[in-house]
């Protein structure tokens, strides 16, 4: 059923995802565009000095600040699974939402949720201790955040059961299954390429909470948050293209936190 053209959808970006001298992600750009940003906290991308730039610039432009954590893979950018023992990345998940926290609010702001990045975020989909030692994570380092993630994941339903606020997420660039997950990367199709299909996705989603999968059928992805991909080819103007059509279709475009 079509949704009320007056509703409200936050639109996100993964941003900092860099480090050292490594840039992936046009930041600068991005923050002139979306409402959230999700921040690489160290572990699969972004350093300090990379992470206090992107909190200062943000901050400057009302943009909300989320720490984007992940397991400890520089190397592989955070998308290889890893059997992380449930103490140990709640820990972990803790650390980088502190370090972010620290830049955050020297540059007058704050954390205002998590989402997990790469292979974290596909794990607690359906890996119920994963999901608990992330909010585990996310309760140790206080404050109590909201939690974006897949509609129907164990990691939003035990961030409910702990209290946590929760925000569902859709992606407009990235392929979905039958069951309303996303495609594995690495399987051919699984990033959206064709400007014009993300745009139309996004409109769909925000307005019918469908989106057609890859196998044809259209499936439910009923979110409060849209995300673009920072490190898409393209990925600023695809951005702008996004928020501008939304907006065309009467949807207000503003942070969910």
């Amino acid at each position: 059923m079509t949704r009320s053209a007056t509703m409200s959808i936050d639109l996100n970006a993964d941003l900092g995802e860099g480090f050292g001298h490594w840039r992936l992600t046009d930041d600068e750009h991005l923050l002139s565009v979306v409402t959230s940003a999700n921040v690489a906290c160290g572990f699969h991308a972004g350093d300090p000095a990379i992470m206090r730039r992107v909190c200062d610039l943000a901050a400057e432009r009302g943009v909300r600040i989320g720490a984007q954590v992940s397991y400890r893979d520089l190397a592989g950018f955070g998308r290889r699974s890893m059997d992380v023992p449930p103490a140990e990345l709640a820990a972990e998940v803790a650390y980088q939402i502190g370090a972010l926290e620290v830049f955050a609010r020297a540059a007058g702001s704050r954390v205002a949720y998590v989402k997990p990045h790469g292979a974290l975020y596909n794990r607690v989909v359906h890996d119920a201790e994963q999901a608990a030692a992330v909010v585990a994570g996310v309760l140790l380092a206080g404050g109590g955040r909201a939690v974006l993630g897949l509609p129907g994941s164990r990691l939003l339903s035990a961030a409910e059961e702990a209290g946590l606020p929760v925000v569902t997420e859709a992606f407009a660039d990235r392929a979905y299954t039958a069951r309303a997950t996303l495609v594995p990367r690495g399987t051919a199709d699984a990033v959206v390429s064709d400007p014009d299909a993300v745009v139309a996705r996004a409109v769909s989603m925000a307005l019918d909470g469908t989106v057609v999968a890859a196998s044809g059928e259209p499936v439910p992805v009923g979110a409060g948050s849209l995300c673009v991909h920072g490190d898409t080819p393209g990925a600023v103007e695809l951005a702008r293209r996004v928020r501008a059509a939304l907006e065309a279709a009467g949807v207000r475009v503003a942070a969910f936190s």
